[in-house]
């Protein structure tokens, strides 16, 4: 996962906000703490969608969809993407620098893909 800094956590949320804007979505909140901002939008058919930066710069998406019907859910067809030790104890930090969106954050390992 990138890490993104304290210096561009503002500008993170930015981008994301004028897209989501542009996408016709309607801002319901935003949180402008320095350490951990967050914005919060409704979508036009009534997801609820938000992007919250926390500890280390790790960004979290979170969808929160509007009333359905129960309905069955087929098992997927793929296996996850991102590996996560089952013995794990605590959730990954990010770890991978970006020059851009890690810039100004200490101790980041550098990785050039």
């Amino acid at each position: 996962m990138t890490v993104v800094s304290a210096q561009r956590r503002g500008s993170l949320l930015g981008v994301v906000d004028r897209f989501w804007r542009k996408s016709g979505y309607r801002v319901t909140a935003i949180n402008s703490h320095v350490d951990a901002p967050a914005i919060y939008v409704k979508t036009q058919d009534g997801f609820q969608v938000s992007l919250t930066v926390v500890d280390k710069g790790q960004v979290h998406f979170d969808v929160d969809s509007p009333c359905v019907r129960r309905s069955e859910v087929a098992d997927s067809t793929s296996r996850a993407t991102a590996f996560l030790d089952p013995e794990a104890q605590l959730i990954p930090r990010p770890n991978i620098h970006s020059d851009f969106w890690s810039a100004g954050a200490p101790g980041v390992a550098a990785s050039r893909s």
